[in-house]
């Protein structure tokens, strides 16, 4: 009775026909974030998102390739949530920049697993072991990097620093956030990632002689 119970249960969660993919993503997202990619095992991840392991292999070829299309998948979420943002209506490109960083504050509003990134977290565990998701997460850090350059950019055109591009200031966001991350994990607690974006701003508020606002 128990067995038929569980059986009639799996196939009430059972994703439709043609959503395994996607549902095996992102239930790869939640558990990747909270578990560590090692830690999440294809047998794990079949039984959260109610498929077969047949299933399973029909749309990936292996882990590594579930690993692959899960931070692609990032990045391209990721990339949509910041480009459709209303901070990048902002007529001045400092006040763009300032208001992704109020959004990045925003987000340390949750749980430390929901604010890490899949692309860093993956990374630091497969950056040796798998090229193929360090190439991946390579492609999701320059994304990164498109959030905040072409208004970096903006910037500097119009305030120009002597030995600064916008290039190298898009690659300290990159760190203030994967950076953040870490030590928000390390010590359990949300507080050194804000405390990274907040000393970000100051320096970009020295640099280009802007106040703080009153």
């Amino acid at each position: 009775m128990h067995d038929q119970a569980l059986s009639s249960s799996r196939r009430m969660n059972r994703p439709a026909r043609g959503e395994a993919r996607a549902r095996l993503i992102e239930v790869a997202r939640g558990m990747v974030r909270h578990k560590g990619f090692a830690a999440t095992s294809v047998d794990d991840l079949c039984a959260a998102a109610g498929v077969t392991k047949g299933a399973f292999f029909h749309h990936f070829a292996s882990k590594e390739a579930l690993g692959v299309a899960l931070i692609d998948d990032w990045t391209e979420m990721t990339s949509g949530m910041f480009a459709a943002h209303s901070y990048n209506l902002r007529p001045d490109p400092l006040d763009r920049v300032f208001g992704y960083l109020d959004l990045r504050r925003e987000l340390l509003g949750q749980p430390i697993p929901e604010f890490s990134c899949v692309a860093g977290t993956t990374v630091q565990e497969a950056y040796e072991t798998s090229p193929a998701m360090r190439d991946a997460a390579a492609r999701s850090v320059s994304s990164g990097f498109q959030h905040v350059l072409p208004h970096l950019a903006a910037a500097l055109n119009a305030h120009p620093v002597p030995g600064v591009t916008a290039e190298g200031l898009a690659q300290q966001f990159q760190v203030a956030v994967q950076g953040g991350i870490i030590l928000a994990k390390a010590l359990n607690d949300p507080g050194p990632a804000r405390e990274a974006f907040d000393h970000l701003e100051r320096y970009l508020r020295l640099l280009f002689g802007r106040p703080a606002a009153q």
